[in-house]
């Protein structure tokens, strides 16, 4: 028989026995961990039909990743088992730089991490085979007959929506995995819907990360659960090179470096995922902020403002209630009147803690007739929402349930729509760009055919478009399949940080329905009335989340323009704090944040704590510095200037501060 073998853009037609397997064709080569026939992957075991076309699937591809971590999930719950032989198995699905696999299991400590790793270990070493056979739902029911929430998944089988348990069970069939010794006997198995590597050899860098409690399948009133992560790569030095990332990426944690640096903090007073400012956290969002409604104001935005909370009746109108109300915080009822006996003399109305702000915005536009001459109307709030976030998802100011959204939402005529979104993705990146960001690509969130609003046609006609304008821009575009909101796609721009790691940030909704949800109208040229087009952009998705991310970006060290202190005055001896006191107040006058260090601790000391803040600038001053009307600049870096002119060091302390060095 004959099958063609695509090997990037090479299309290589050979002929082949009948028996023929992936194995057959690229067993040889352990970077190859599975294949795609006719676009579907599979197994390398799997027999190859006459006339296929046949992809092999890179180990450091994504999708080859994933395939190993898959696999190490396995063989991680293979591992705890043969410690463990009570534990009663969850699901364990690959996700963003590693595994996790759920188990009911006594609480795991450090020490237990290390003894089923010693098992992992041996397992990988027998070049186990993964084995693929397909059951009846009967035949696998009697082989989980011990494994409860394995049950579960048989019997609900198809109807998986929750994370990690579509890896177990496929829509059309019930699947297993045996893990097989060399000499053909089964040490293992799991339900399991693959693919999977052909033997444990071909994991070759894993290793476990922490544990933590989950809820069978995310439901709060479920079982809690022991959780174990870990991580697995294609080579031994890229699980190196990861742990050093996570090193640093733990060095950068912006909830360490907030107590550190004295910026925030997350009061157990107040609850999870709500932080606080404190007056060096604060002075840095401030310049953000005053920055940004700079640059708003050149751009032609308006200024508006909403209140915190709203009728319930808004949010049934923008149909927030409907699609969006498990991430709302419970309604408040409010405003009812009772009479003496109890009954009720005025009826009471829900009001709800605003999870977005659009609707609020849409009701300034309705509040009075528009005209198409006042269009593109840019309406721009930093306005604070509130989403009650799972308790276990909350992660400082990355994942938050209050935060204020930079938010802006854009009236525009359709012929407009094109051009005001590609001004305002040029805006986007330009914006972010002054913070150093140089390395971006663009995501493109496509309508969930389970959860949306509208027609078909108009979904199509937005998404175009902005697949248009992303493509425009020049970037990498990679698709995001079912990820864009009720009400309409969206463009995400996806920045990379010092150490490698991708954040999104801002966010570009192209919105034609909730317009006509809130009839919102303009009056056309001919006199007739319009639809506008509804653009929806948050720059830095949240002020706290990016204040999160430059925090690890820069690792604390902010740039002079955001630095709490900008500079520091370290006087050798007592007897020169007036003459650096003189110099600090002359930057002082031209707007920088400065602090005199007057203790008693010795210079040594005032430099490392200076260091330790992460000042930008340090001028200190002796004899020989007051004789020459001079200060010794010492930077941020260690390095230091000696004799430096006063006048001189001021001009070179606010070039850097003007021009956002």
């Amino acid at each position: 028989m004959s099958i063609t073998v695509i090997r990037g853009n090479e299309r290589i037609e050979q002929a082949v026995d009948t028996d023929t397997t992936g194995l057959t064709l690229f067993g040889d080569d352990h970077a190859i961990v599975a294949m795609k026939v006719a676009g579907t992957t599979v197994d390398l075991a799997t027999p190859v039909p006459d006339g296929a076309e046949v992809e092999p699937v890179l180990a450091t591809s994504d999708e080859g990743l994933s395939i190993i971590r898959h696999s190490a999930a396995h063989v991680t719950a293979q591992a705890l088992q043969s410690v463990f032989t009570q534990a009663k198995l969850g699901v364990g699905p690959p996700i963003t730089d590693g595994f996790y696999y759920d188990f009911r299991v006594d609480p795991l400590t450090p020490e237990d991490l290390k003894t089923i790793e010693k098992s992992m270990i041996r397992i990988l070493k027998e070049r186990q085979r993964f084995v693929r056979r397909v059951v009846t739902e009967e035949e696998a029911r009697i082989e989980e007959v011990n494994e409860p929430y394995k049950l579960e998944l048989i019997c609900d089988k198809g109807s998986h929506t929750e994370e990690g348990a579509s890896v177990e069970v496929g829509g059309a069939e019930l699947t297993m995995y045996d893990n097989v010794r060399r000499d053909g006997s089964v040490a293992w198995k799991d339900l399991c819907r693959g693919p999977h590597v052909p033997h444990t050899g071909y994991i070759p860098a894993v290793a476990l990360t922490k544990t933590s409690a989950a809820y069978w399948r995310g439901n709060q009133a479920n079982d809690t659960l022991q959780r174990v992560y870990g991580t697995a790569w294609a080579s031994k030095e890229d699980l190196v090179a990861y742990q050093t990332r996570m090193e640093e990426a733990a060095k950068r944690d912006h909830r360490k470096l907030g107590a550190e640096l004295d910026l925030f903090s997350f009061p157990e007073e107040i609850g999870p995922g709500l932080s606080v400012f404190h007056p060096k956290g604060g002075i840095v969002r401030m310049e953000m902020e005053q920055y940004s409604r700079k640059r708003h104001i050149e751009a032609g935005y308006s200024f508006v403002n909403t209140p915190h909370i709203t009728k319930g009746q808004l949010y049934e109108i923008s149909g927030h209630l409907d699609w969006y109300k498990e991430a709302m915080y419970p309604g408040m009822h409010l405003d009812e009147e009772l009479n003496e006996d109890g009954t009720v003399r005025k009826a009471g109305q829900d009001y709800y803690l605003k999870p977005m702000n659009c609707p609020m915005h849409n009701l300034i536009f309705r509040s009075r007739q528009r005209s198409y001459r006042e269009l593109p109307l840019r309406l721009f709030e930093f306005g604070t929402v509130y989403r009650y976030e799972k308790s276990g998802v909350v992660q400082g100011m990355l994942r938050a349930r209050g935060f204020t959204q930079d938010d802006a939402h854009i009236y525009c005529t359709r012929d407009q729509m094109k051009s005001e979104l590609t001004s305002l993705l040029t805006f986007v990146l330009d914006l972010l760009g002054d913070y150093g960001f140089t390395d971006f690509y663009l995501e493109l969130s496509t309508k969930n055919p389970e959860k949306f609003v509208g027609d078909d046609e108009t979904w199509d006609e937005a998404t175009e478009t902005l697949r248009q304008v992303a493509e425009d821009s020049g970037l990498a575009l990679v698709p995001d399949p079912g990820g864009a909101a009720f009400y309409g796609p969206k463009i995400s721009v996806q920045v990379k940080d010092a150490i490698g790691r991708t954040w999104q940030v801002s966010t570009i909704q192209l919105d034609f329905n909730l317009p006509e949800r809130f009839e919102l109208e303009y009056t056309a040229p001919d006199g007739s009335h319009q639809r506008p087009v509804m653009i929806h952009r948050a720059l830095f998705g949240s002020i706290e989340r990016w204040v999160a991310v430059l925090t690890e970006h820069y690792a604390g060290a902010f740039p002079a323009w955001l630095a709490p202190v900008q500079v520091v005055g370290i006087p050798v001896a007592s007897d020169f704090n007036d003459y650096l006191g003189d110099v600090l107040g002359r930057l002082r006058a031209q707007g920088v944040r400065v602090e005199l260090d007057d203790s008693e601790d010795r210079m040594q000391k005032k430099i490392r704590n200076a260091t330790k803040s992460k000042v930008p600038f340090m001028l200190i001053a002796g004899a020989d510095d007051v004789a020459m009307s001079a200060v010794s600049f010492r930077y941020r870096d260690g390095t230091q200037k000696n004799g430096v002119p006063v006048a001189q060091a001021i001009d070179e302390i606010l070039a850097v501060i003007v021009n956002r060095t």
